[in-house]
């Protein structure tokens, strides 16, 4: 299973991974979660509520708490991305697109990225949503993997408008030693519906 998680985190972050460089200090930019551990359990509070919207819907659409440390020099602002690779074959789903949370915000209470914030901007998630929307798996089906991946990067945190998807975030970003990437981080968590 480790080696499966590694993969999962590579593929979730995609190309963006390839636009960090090398740490310029002795600190690794780390996502964490005091409700949390690395490939641990969504508890079922924070899967999606909208039942009206999918029957599988079995939660309080509660976000979970977030904390990062070892922001790297030069970071203006975060970007923050939740994505199922499980959901909807081939690309998955995008739970949460938000960016723009400036540089001395160091998480999020439990609860806060499920409603608007002036601590960031919302993009566009699978489900047309600028918030956080948790896990809506369906039944008889097997674990999904939900990453959460924190992009530190050096644009200012109004840089870039409102309602991104993830692919148009991606390109904003940009590539390389010119791109505005300054290092990422992520956190695997799990998610079925509870039959």
């Amino acid at each position: 299973m480790t080696g499966f998680r590694s993969l999962l985190l590579a593929s979730s972050m995609g190309l963006v991974a390839l636009c960090a460089g090398a740490p310029s200090n002795a600190e690794v930019l780390t996502l964490t979660s005091s409700a949390l551990q690395d490939n641990g359990q969504l508890a079922i509070k924070n899967a999606c509520a909208d039942k009206q919207r999918s029957p599988n819907c079995v939660g309080e659409n509660i976000s979970p708490p977030l904390a990062w440390s070892g922001v790297p020099a030069g970071t203006k602002s975060f970007a923050l991305l939740l994505h199922d690779p499980e959901g909807r074959a081939p690309l998955g789903v995008e739970h949460m697109v938000l960016y723009g949370i400036p540089a001395d915000v160091t998480g999020f209470a439990e609860g806060e990225l499920s409603k608007p914030s002036d601590k960031f901007v919302g993009g566009n998630s699978t489900m047309k949503q600028a918030i956080y929307w948790g896990p809506g798996t369906p039944p008889n089906t097997d674990w999904h993997h939900y990453t959460f991946t924190l992009i530190a990067t050096d644009l200012d945190p109004k840089a870039l408008p409102p309602g991104l998807t993830r692919q148009e975030l991606t390109a904003a970003l940009g590539f390389g030693p010119t791109g505005h990437v300054k290092g990422s981080a992520g956190l695997v968590t799990r998610f079925r519906h509870p039959e």
